[in-house]
């Protein structure tokens, strides 16, 4: 199979770009797209709204992956702005890339799209922290087979771009990664209780893209982007089996410090 190596990452200019320019850079040709320049780019970018179809679509040219940031990423994100930037923007992404050739997609999906989940017992009480007569090393996992139940704007465009990436796998041969996405921060620790089960650091996300880049064969598949937390209630074990994703941090090791 021919590697991956051309990567165009779309909401280049956020957190997770910036990180995988960074620690990745050395390993794959990056390109960035993005509604704006940074004043430092660190790699070349295209400005363009993901919205608007003609404005990014030669910054698919010549690309083998795509990784797709681009996104209101704000959890409380009201229509007006889903609408145009979430799901508009991803069908964008997925119909550019079919047109370019590209071979795989690993798209930015959200913890959100699952997240009335966490009403039920016993993650409701984990988020809270209160663990009493609960071991962690027994909790029912949240996997990839588990139903969809977004809990807001942003978790029904997450799930809207997990369906959008399915029908593109199943009808034009385009590789599709999800991930499902837990807390990821600019301080790179959990800073509230319940994070002390959802935080992913930043290299084990960058780990777990870096596995999505790179695994064969792949078709479409979900995966979820957290760390190896004591009270984590989402599974790895997938993402271990199909990617050899092996996260190396642990939010309990920051308890003491909220």
């Amino acid at each position: 199979m021919t590697p991956v190596r051309k990567v165009l990452v779309t909401g280049s200019g956020g957190l997770i770009g910036g990180a995988l320019f960074r620690d990745l850079g050395d390993q794959f040709e990056f390109t960035g797209l993005d509604v704006g320049t940074p004043d430092n780019p660190q790699v070349p970018i295209t400005v363009g709204d993901l919205s608007d179809m003609e404005s990014v679509r030669k910054a698919f040219d010549g690309v083998d992956c795509v990784i797709h940031l681009g996104a209101d990423s704000n959890q409380n994100a009201l229509w007006e702005s889903v609408l145009p930037n979430n799901l508009i923007a991803t069908r964008n992404v997925f119909e550019a890339s079919k047109d370019a050739g590209v071979k795989r997609v690993v798209y930015a999906s959200s913890n959100h799209a699952v997240g009335m989940h966490e009403l039920d017992d016993p993650y409701s009480r984990i988020r809270r922290g209160d663990y009493d007569a609960l071991d962690p090393d027994n909790i029912p996992q949240i996997d990839h087979t588990v139903q969809i139940r977004p809990d807001g704007q942003y978790g029904i465009s997450k799930a809207f771009g997990e369906a959008t990436g399915a029908y593109y796998a199943e009808n034009f041969g385009l590789e599709v990664a999800c991930l499902r996405i837990g807390t990821v921060n600019s301080d790179n620790r959990p800073v509230a209780v319940r994070q002390l089960a959802t935080w992913c650091s930043h290299r084990d996300l960058l780990q777990l893209i870096h596995r999505c880049l790179e695994v064969e064969p792949l078709q479409f598949d979900i995966f979820y982007g957290v760390s190896n937390n004591k009270w984590r209630f989402w599974d790895i074990d997938h993402a271990r089996d199909v990617l050899g994703y092996r996260p190396e941090d642990n939010g309990e090791d920051y308890r003491n410090s909220l």
